[in-house]
């Protein structure tokens, strides 16, 4: 038995954010000892068949950590030491956050899904930012930028511009979040004129590369314009999708009821759909996020469209082997189907 099916009932007892934190503890303090290139051996698959190029960062594979679990930037070194190919940090406020009050993660685990309406708390950029820098890390780390609780939609631009400004130099690419479905004022950001505006002041300002974070909720006329300001300020790739508020008549547990954003197995499908429906309409690359726990999960989405994918909620269930065992897996699919590489693979699926 491996040793997280041993951990797993000792740490789904606690509360999730407790249990979240013992990991992160675990991690930090492997971070920090020489144990952590012996742990890279075991978790890290070394094939060039996996090596994806993608907004001008080399990925040695496309399975990446989702925004949201390492939101302050302390264990990046440590999940690149797991097998991931890339991660991604935050979300980034200017300011130090608290968030939303406890209980604000709920596991669904008759789903496999989570519940989270943390409410992006964080150290705060200039913190952040500064841990950035003084980190060293194999693989790229992308920084998720976030509009702060309390501004205004109407001086966002210039709160994301602030953020971006303070972990500049400590990133490899950024990514606008515009989605979050946990804080407050973001539903009004993600009309065309407030997405527009905050993405040109980030493009001013020399973000690059640049990305963008679309809701699942997005109605296919506004994902339509989101991919028009993609076009024209020439946007660098597509994360696809955040969490979603939607609750599928399927869930079977409890924490249903719970608000916040969904995320895990019950939203493979849609994300999936949505990873398509952008790639589809758009030449840049495209970040597909939203149930990807298996390799089969993986793959869909990379057939789909996507030219590498993230995960969280997978890693909550599966444990620290889950980017060895997709990686494994995803190359045996490409040996089932035929392709030299994951490159090939993507979007082969389109219509």
């Amino acid at each position: 038995m491996r040793p997280y099916s041993l951990a797993k009932p000792l740490l789904f007892h606690l509360p999730p954010e407790t249990a979240h934190g013992w990991i992160h503890a675990l991690l930090g303090g492997l971070q920090r000892t020489r144990a952590l290139s012996a742990v890279a051996n075991r978790y890290a698959v070394r094939d060039e068949r996996l090596a994806t190029r993608a907004f001008g960062q080399s990925f040695p594979n496309p399975v990446g950590v989702a925004a949201g679990f390492d939101k302050n930037a302390e264990i990046p070194r440590a999940l690149a030491a797991l097998g991931f190919g890339f991660v991604e940090v935050g979300g980034v406020t200017a300011e130090p956050q608290a968030g939303n009050p406890r209980p604000r993660l709920f596991r669904l685990p008759e789903d496999g899904g989570l519940i989270n309406r943390m409410g992006l708390n964080n150290h705060g950029a200039e913190v952040i930012g500064e841990r950035l820098r003084e980190t060293s890390v194999d693989v790229p780390v992308g920084v998720n930028v976030a509009k702060s609780e309390h501004v205004n939609p109407e001086d966002a631009p210039a709160d994301y511009v602030r953020t971006y400004d303070a972990v500049a130099s400590g990133g490899d690419f950024f990514v606008v979040n515009i989605s979050c479905p946990n804080s407050q004022g973001f539903e009004e950001l993600q009309n065309r004129e407030s997405m527009a505006a905050i993405v040109e002041a980030l493009v001013d300002r020399g973000a690059r590369p640049l990305l963008v974070k679309l809701s699942p909720d997005l109605p296919e006329p506004a994902v339509d314009d989101a991919l028009d300001i993609v076009a024209e300020f020439d946007l660098d790739g597509v994360v696809a999708t955040n969490t979603t508020t939607t609750r599928p008549a399927s869930l079977r547990s409890p924490n249903r009821v719970e608000e916040g954003g969904l995320s895990g197995k019950p939203i493979e499908g849609p994300s999936t759909r949505m990873v398509q429906y952008v790639a589809e309409r758009t030449d840049v690359p495209v970040v597909g996020v939203g149930g990807v726990s298996t390799a089969e999960d993986a793959y869909r989405k990379i057939r789909a469209g996507a030219s590498a994918v993230q995960l969280y909620t997978g890693l909550v269930y599966r444990g620290p082997s889950i980017a060895r065992d997709i990686n494994h897996g995803l190359l045996e699919l490409l040996d089932r189907d035929g392709f030299d590489s994951v490159e090939e693979a993507v979007g082969v699926d389109h219509d």
